[in-house]
């Protein structure tokens, strides 16, 4: 007896605010396939399923999941496999900073944010490039950090983990080209979402110029089908990665310096 093929579906971590929220509700308006929702925030994957569900008429499923311990990433596929899909698109959105001097972050939450931004989002690729390889068709899409770019005092582990993820999403792109898949980094700015809350960069010059998660969200989108390798969203921001390249490096490291350290009256 056959078994009955797996469904595509679009898989996205992260999803319970922000950029990544932002990316479940265009995809549900615009591309109208299944959705996997991935967070640890039960109640708020659930509200945002049922919302899309009713709206759009969509298939959404819910995955509460830790991404942060190792092992997270063979947890999520074989839940994914379970509720019979297959993973045709993957956003990997979740990841945290923290701003603080090095030598005073805890090393745990070192380890935790160095597993999640780059350890597990890695996994995460390897794992589905099989299937989509079979299929000949498929997309990942990456979050890195305008960071990616610059090294940056008080986020030293931030900028480095995004730094591994738009390098290695660049690489990751042209290698995968010839088999009929996408692969995209974007690379936000400063974006008005609860990261800077976990991050502690309130009352910093970074804090006050944001970007919108939705627009990021839509340059994000728009570069993933269009195939671009990498995106950086936001009129400011744009120029920004050419610009650093007459830029010493010394100098580059110390602007980024003046825009993430708070102010006496934060």
């Amino acid at each position: 007896m056959s078994r009955s093929p797996l469904l595509p579906a679009t898989v996205i971590t992260g999803a319970s605010s922000g950029i990544g929220e932002a990316i479940a509700r265009r995809l549900a308006t615009e591309e109208k396939q299944t959705l996997v929702l991935v967070a640890r925030r039960t109640e708020k994957l659930d509200a945002l399923a049922t919302e899309l569900q009713q709206k759009h008429g969509l298939r959404v499923y819910v995955i509460s999941l830790d991404l942060e311990k190792p092992g997270a990433a063979r947890e999520l596929l074989q839940a994914v496999a379970l509720c019979g899909l297959s993973i045709d698109t993957l956003i990997n959105n979740a990841g945290f900073g923290l701003n603080d001097a090095f030598s005073e972050m805890p090393l745990d939450r070192i380890q935790a944010m160095m597993q999640l931004n780059m350890i597990t989002l890695t996994e995460l690729c390897h794992a589905v490039l099989p299937g989509m390889h079979e299929h000949r068709h498929g997309r990942i899409l990456n979050v890195a950090s305008i960071l990616g770019f610059q090294s940056c005092p008080r986020f030293a582990v931030y900028a480095a983990t995004k730094s591994f993820v738009l390098s290695f999403t660049e690489a990751l792109a042209r290698e995968e080209r010839r088999h009929g898949i996408h692969v995209t980094a974007v690379c936000p700015g400063s974006t008005r979402t609860s990261f800077h809350d976990v991050a502690g960069n309130t009352g910093t010059v970074s804090g006050k110029i944001m970007n919108s998660p939705d627009m990021v969200a839509a340059s994000a989108l728009r570069a993933l089908r269009r195939g671009n390798a990498v995106i950086v969203p936001g009129l400011f921001n744009k120029p920004l990665p050419f610009l650093l390249r007459f830029v010493p490096r010394s100098l580059g490291v110390f602007a980024a310096s003046l825009l993430v350290y708070r102010t006496r009256n934060a």
